[in-house]
């Protein structure tokens, strides 16, 4: 950190003037806070205008601020205290706050215990599922890896079983349930394992799907198009999820010299993604709230309960270098074997690149998110809106036809038993189009049937 580039106030930083000994909970709670979320810094000594005002016993105030913490701190949070002296021989203190692994971490005073949490450049009390959170984390444990009161003989799981076998070829086992994380050895299914039934008994695991008429939820006469709410299996959610925005979606084509190229609204792979993603990574502790697709004229929205497990916000961070942290480590686990995500959290990226490959594409299409400590929104702009006719016919098939081949040569080299649907979603695009693009190809060919076949290239 560089001091004398600190402007205002942040998420990981925060200035005073002085060290308040009689009111330590104006700056004690900025201490749990960034205890409780992802670390940060006290700078005793600045003013509010960045001007360098120091103080005039640092070695006092220091051995104070120790003191407090260790007094009004619970449990006490790792911390280091150093020293800054200005080119005008001003001295600071800096108080570090590392991201704690015993959460929550409280302040106790005035006869109160509370907890805070870091939201954009406030320190702010916890709510009562922020809690929640902080209690599992400093469990090292999960919402969806603790064990529920559900039995797994009152459940059936004909939906994971059947994805399990497209997927991978082989056969799900009744055993994989426990080593999967989905139940426990006495028999009781895990939060997973009742999320990822046919009948999930969660009820808040539901989604709403809305197509608006116009651009926001109050477009006139008739305020929506056609509307759906689905609940079970959150396989059987991302399957009704996705069939929605099909049948609520247009493909724009034009004939080329050879086939026909697909324009559509809205990019398969990209809302595949943000769909697993808000299923995967959604808030479970957060009770009558579920996943919503909003399609507009111009665009669809996903969201989901919860934000950014970590407590950031993601229109302040670049979606292309966020680390990968999970929040339902078993569940996502669960989706990576069944071949809807992968582990390395490159979620943000499929959704970005799927669209900027796209005809209709420019720097206004791109996708964005947004979050706050409630919620979380992925946007995807529709491609063809607002878009001519002119404007769709000047870029040509050729190139276009020529690298899709190559790109399916090349899966099919990296693994001559890749399915279609693997393809697709690799390339992002759908599985007919795919299926299209190989009908065509008179060198390649499926042998044999089922799992057990595999592609060849002819010269």
């Amino acid at each position: 950190m560089n001091i004398n580039e600190l402007i205002g106030e942040a998420t990981e930083y925060d200035k005073k003037l002085m060290l308040e000994t009689k009111k330590a909970k104006s700056w004690c709670k900025s201490v749990s806070a960034f205890a409780n979320t992802l670390g940060g810094a006290l700078i005793f000594g600045i003013s509010d205008q960045d001007q360098f005002i120091g103080l005039e016993n640092p070695n006092s105030d220091a051995e104070k601020i120790s003191e407090i913490i260790k007094s009004r701190l619970d449990p006490i949070p790792e911390f280091r205290l150093r020293f800054y002296k200005s080119e005008e021989g001003k001295v600071l203190i800096i108080l570090d706050i590392f991201k704690g692994e015993e959460t929550p971490y409280y302040y106790s005073g005035d006869g109160m215990l509370e907890a805070y949490v870091r939201i954009g450049n406030e320190s702010v009390k916890a709510t009562a599922i922020e809690l929640k959170r902080l209690v599992l984390r400093g469990r090292n444990t999960s919402y969806d890896s603790q064990d529920s009161p559900y039995k797994v003989e009152d459940y059936a799981f004909s939906k994971l079983r059947e994805r399990y076998k497209k997927w991978t070829g082989s056969s799900f086992d009744e055993k994989d349930l426990v080593s999967f994380g989905l139940a426990n050895e006495n028999g009781y299914l895990t939060n997973a394992g009742a999320l990822i039934a046919d009948e999930s008994p969660i009820r808040c695991s539901r989604i709403f799907c809305t197509r608006w008429n116009g651009m926001n939820k109050s477009g006139g006469i008739v305020d929506a198009l056609d509307d759906a709410e689905y609940s079970g299996s959150v396989i059987s959610l991302i399957d009704n999820g996705e069939a929605f925005i099909k049948r609520n979606t247009k493909m724009m084509w034009r004939k080329t010299a050879n086939s026909r190229e697909e324009m559509p609204e809205y990019v398969e792979r990209s809302y595949h993604e943000a769909l697993i993603n808000a299923l995967a990574h959604r808030d479970y502790l957060v009770n009558g709230s579920e996943v919503h697709i909003d399609i507009y004229d111009d665009r669809m929205e996903i969201y989901s309960p919860g934000g950014m497990p970590d407590g950031s916000l993601i229109q302040e961070r670049d979606p292309l270098t966020v680390p990968s942290t999970r929040r339902n480590p078993v569940l996502a686990d669960v989706f990576n074997r069944l071949g809807y995500m992968e582990r390395k959290g490159s979620g943000f990226g499929k959704i970005i690149s799927g669209y900027e490959f796209q005809v209709n594409y420019d720097n206004s299409k791109k996708p964005s998110f947004r979050s706050d400590r409630y919620q979380f929104t992925v946007v995807m702009p529709n491609l063809n809106y607002d878009v001519t006719q002119d404007v769709t016919q000047d870029v040509t098939q050729d190139v276009t036809q020529d690298e899709m081949d190559l790109q399916i040569i090349n899966l099919i080299q990296q693994d001559p038993k890749i399915s279609t649907e693997k393809m697709a979603l690799a390339l992002g695009v759908s599985t007919r189009t795919i299926k299209r693009h190989i009908k065509e190809m008179d060198h390649v060919q499926y042998i044999g049937r089922g799992f057990s076949g595999h592609w060849e290239i002819t010269d």
